[in-house]
């Protein structure tokens, strides 16, 4: 009988899940801007992410693992997780806590998440990426991957809104103008993700 539960919990765990979130929308892009993000998000390996002390990287790791254990009990895949969330934000210039506040938001941190337009993973990543900026092999479903296609997506949406991070939100989630998801990502980020060293 706990084989059968244990099968039933497991395969409930890896099925895709709906995602409530929206989607981005294909904007066509100069070829130059195509290069500039195929080149971004060409893989490499990831080092281990970048902190100003071994305290830093510690406390951080400890806090948001704590935080975000009820989501993903697996200690080991749980801080895999968060340190390819914090390289791959810190490489495209952009605040973990912010990124971890969209991920919530977006597929509420299920690596399977399909939502009902198509986009795909933590991040939500639309599959027209991939043929644009990826290759044939690009996983929108590996965690590098996602994280890497997500943040650099993102990046690119604040670089063509000249920092504004809520009109950038707004394109990602393909709700440009509209409040709502803007101001979930924030308040997902300042209500459960804010942090500072100590």
């Amino acid at each position: 009988m706990r084989r059968l539960v244990f099968a039933l919990y497991l395969a409930a765990a890896l099925a895709p899940t709906a995602a409530l979130a929206g989607a981005q929308q294909y904007e066509p892009l100069a070829a130059s801007v195509q290069a500039a993000l195929h080149a971004a998000i060409a893989d490499r390996a990831a080092p281990e992410p970048q902190f100003a002390t071994i305290r830093e990287k510690v406390d951080w790791l400890t806090e948001m693992s704590s935080r975000l254990s009820r989501r993903m009990p697996d200690r080991e895949a749980r801080l895999e997780f968060l340190k390819t969330v914090h390289y791959e934000a810190k490489r495209a210039g952009l605040d973990p806590q912010m990124v971890l506040g969209l991920i919530q938001v977006e597929s509420g941190f299920k690596k399977y998440s399909v939502s009902s337009a198509g986009a795909r993973g933590y991040m939500q990543v639309m599959p027209f990426w991939v043929r644009l900026i990826g290759n044939k092999d690009s996983n929108l479903f590996h965690l590098r991957t996602n994280l890497r296609f997500g943040c650099t997506i993102l990046r690119h949406y604040l670089d063509i809104e000249k920092g504004d991070l809520y009109r950038a939100l707004g394109r990602y989630n393909g709700s440009l103008g509209k409040p709502e998801y803007p101001n979930m990502v924030r308040g997902a980020w300042e209500r459960q993700w804010r942090w500072g060293p100590r």
